[in-house]
């Protein structure tokens, strides 16, 4: 079996915004500048930043529990169920997080199902800027049949 399959992916696609304490006011800056990019679009946010880019842009966000109780899971869940296609993730490199190993398991997973992630403001501008972003892309999906079908 092939190691990966395509996956075509047209508009509206499924952003998660994610953003730690110190970075939630570049998000919303980011995220109002963009805001008509982001329009089209279904957003997911831990429960915070969700609150903020809610009310910051007068549009449905879709919000999970705060990060440090959950929601970094909660989207996590989401990626690896192939429901997410892009994540937002501004995080703090310079400030200690309490819940350091799911922000790690977060980041792990947008890697293993290969979506694309924009951890700044720069990342995230050329994203947004990408023809992908408004059109179609083919991403590769990793099929991890021979995985989950080993003997243990």
């Amino acid at each position: 079996m092939s190691e990966h399959n395509l996956e075509e992916k047209m508009n509206p696609k499924t952003l998660a915004l994610v953003a730690h304490d110190h970075k939630k006011q570049a998000m919303v800056s980011w995220a109002k500048k963009n805001q008509e990019k982001l329009r089209s679009h279904t957003l997911y946010a831990t429960g915070t930043t969700g609150k903020i880019l809610e009310k910051a842009l007068n549009m449905r966000v879709k919000k999970f529990k705060s990060g440090p109780i959950g929601g970094d899971q909660q989207i996590g869940a989401l990626i690896a169920d192939q429901k997410i296609d892009i994540l937002f993730f501004f995080w703090d490199p310079l400030e200690p997080q309490p819940h350091d190993p799911d922000v790690k398991a977060l980041l792990r997973l947008a890697v293993v199902w290969n979506i694309p992630v924009a951890s700044n403001i720069a990342s995230a501008d050329y994203l947004i800027s990408s023809p992908f972003f408004s059109g179609s892309y083919d991403r590769e999906v990793p099929d991890f049949t021979d995985h989950m079908n080993r003997q243990t």
